[in-house]
């Protein structure tokens, strides 16, 4: 794909902005483990893209034995006070989008709800930089589902060719990358054993934050 027609950048936050995928990865197991269910080792590279709701309905069908609505508060409730007041942006992630932001309009799109997002971007004073700010619970889907990237680009009013996807998990890298978008895969040590594969699926693969410019 041609990297010169990208005049939108969205960026994934759990992972790519932050570094919060240890908390994200210890408060969904938390309440596989509570409750006594299995699962396979690479869940957690299965359950990112699905949001807090897709995971909670993914959950249900693995036998955890209570509601989508009881699982979302209890991982918002677990999740909570790490967003508000410990999770820190990755190193480069404010002087590389103050840089973008010179040349493209910056946009979040990511499977964590506003509840986590928002107070966590502001309090960093990333929230500025951005001209979107979207939960996949805006677009009622997933980013396991191609359609997302589409409506995004629409509500930004460009092709999807305009627009590079950068994110940290080698599924929803794959389901941008099937929908037209310009993906760039971005290192995060919780999926340090797929760098190779993200290496090839992705159109461009960076270690650090800073290479994006």
């Amino acid at each position: 794909m041609d990297k010169t027609k990208i005049t939108m950048y969205l960026f994934d936050f759990d992972g790519t902005l932050v570094d919060s995928m240890p908390t994200y990865v210890s408060l969904m197991l938390r309440i596989l483990d509570e409750n006594g269910v299995k699962y396979e080792k690479d869940i957690i590279k299965t359950i990112t893209p699905l949001g807090y709701k897709g995971t909670a309905e993914y959950y249900r069908g693995l036998g955890v034995p209570l509601s989508v609505n009881e699982m979302i508060y209890t991982m918002n409730s677990y999740a909570e006070e790490a967003y508000k007041y410990r999770i820190m942006d990755k190193v480069g992630v404010r002087d590389t989008l103050v840089a973008l932001k010179k040349s493209f309009s910056l946009n979040v799109l990511t499977a964590s709800p506003h509840r986590l997002l928002d107070p966590c971007l502001k309090r960093l004073g990333l929230w500025e930089l951005f001209d979107n700010i979207w939960s996949c619970d805006d677009f009622n889907t997933t980013k396991a589902d191609p359609k997302i990237y589409r409506l995004a680009a629409d509500r930004l009013g460009v092709s999807v060719e305009n627009v590079a996807f950068v994110d940290d998990n080698i599924d929803a890298i794959k389901t941008a990358k099937s929908a037209g978008v310009f993906t760039c895969g971005i290192y995060d040590r919780s999926s340090n054993e797929l760098i190779d594969e993200m290496k090839r699926v992705s159109d461009r693969y960076v270690m650090r934050f800073e290479e994006l410019l």
